[in-house]
């Protein structure tokens, strides 16, 4: 067969579009990475930082977040925050356009309250845009037995998408939540989630993580939602 150039862009073409990899998602595997849903980026008109989207997706990711924790998978909240002085974040991001802006926390950064994270849940604070860049969150999954992440949160193509990369090549399955992620240009969101879609996640909606997670629910056994047994 001689492979056009019109045969290889259209096969490309339609992974990026409807590509769908073919995993299954096993509750009792499966872990909830909720991103920076944090003040400055949820908070209506608090900082320069402000993502509007994310905050109108609020309501249907900490539903979700209800739907894991009924079937008891563990729901893991990052912060991107000044940690160490700042001194163990990336050099080069001080150069970057992203780091415009004298704006600065009041404090230490913090889950926005509307998010509705309980007590109990993990939180993570990490130095730079992915969740496994110089944090605890590859062990802290190893020790929970996941082998399965849902990445949500903000933004969707900078610290959600680096944590579904960075999963992806430490041998994780990542599902990406395609309308429980958001953007702070979202024309940006289709052109992140078609990447993610063709070479490293299963891109679903909320809805469809809540099919596939109550639809396994039986298989979760007698854990709670930290992954200890009951």
């Amino acid at each position: 067969m001689a492979y056009t150039e019109e045969w290889v862009t259209e096969r490309a073409r339609n992974a990026y579009e409807h590509g769908r990899a073919s995993f299954d998602v096993r509750p009792e595997r499966t872990a909830l990475l909720v991103i920076d849903m944090q003040d400055e980026f949820l908070r209506p008109g608090w900082s320069p930082y402000w993502v509007p989207a994310a905050t109108r997706m609020a309501p249907r990711l900490r539903r979700l977040a209800e739907v894991c924790r009924a079937a008891s998978v563990p729901v893991i909240w990052t912060i991107f925050d000044d940690t160490h002085l700042g001194l163990d974040r990336p050099h080069a991001l001080r150069f970057l356009p992203h780091a415009d802006g004298d704006w600065r926390r009041p404090g230490p950064a913090e889950v926005w309250a509307p998010a509705g994270r309980r007590p109990d849940e993990i939180v993570i604070r990490k130095p730079s845009y992915g969740a496994f860049y110089d944090t605890p969150l590859n062990t802290v999954l190893r020790n929970l037995d996941r082998d399965t992440v849902i990445v949500t949160g903000t933004l969707t193509n900078y610290c959600c998408g680096t944590t579904a990369r960075q999963a992806y090549e430490r041998g994780y399955k990542v599902v990406f939540g395609s309308d429980v992620t958001a953007t702070d240009d979202e024309s940006r969101q289709e052109p992140e989630l078609a990447v993610l879609r063709k070479g490293f996640a299963l891109v679903l909606t909320a809805e469809e993580i809540t099919h596939r997670l109550t639809a396994a629910a039986p298989a979760a056994g007698n854990e709670d939602c930290s992954g200890r047994d009951r």
